[in-house]
């Protein structure tokens, strides 16, 4: 799988939102109930839905977020010879947590860098680095 990334301005036909958060001075990620790897808060941008929505739902939803601020980083594609899709990359400072919502994540958790098992280990390492460039 191959992964670009751009500026926001570059496109706005974004299918996917990724909220790369932290809490309490350390990345924060979520487990999906069905793996047993890591990933950032994100997913569909639904009808209707800006980006910044879609981004604030997905951390809420994902996460528990509850106080948090939300900066849009940069744009992305990923995909391969027969598909890909591009979407917009957010940053949060999570300043409290609640309650995972009922939904398809079973919990959190935090951490110095990102973990050797991520979900989707040939597109996160990208993004991370271009929010730590950008948020050093």
């Amino acid at each position: 799988m191959d992964c670009r990334v751009f500026e926001m301005e570059e496109t706005s036909d974004y299918k996917y939102v990724v909220v790369l958060s932290r809490y309490q001075g350390k990345l924060l990620l979520s487990q999906h109930r069905d793996r047993n790897t890591w990933e950032t808060q994100g997913g569909h941008i639904e009808p209707g839905e800006t980006p910044e929505e879609a981004a604030r739902r997905e951390l809420w939803e994902e996460s528990g977020a509850e106080l948090f601020s939300l900066e849009p980083v940069c744009g992305y594609w990923a995909g391969d010879s027969e598909s890909g899709a591009n979407g917009a990359v957010f940053y949060a400072e999570i300043g409290s947590l609640g309650p995972i919502p009922e939904s398809e994540m079973a919990r959190t958790s935090t951490f110095d860098g990102l973990p050797e098992n991520l979900t989707y280990p040939d597109i996160t390492p990208h993004l991370f680095e271009r929010v730590k460039t950008r948020f050093a």
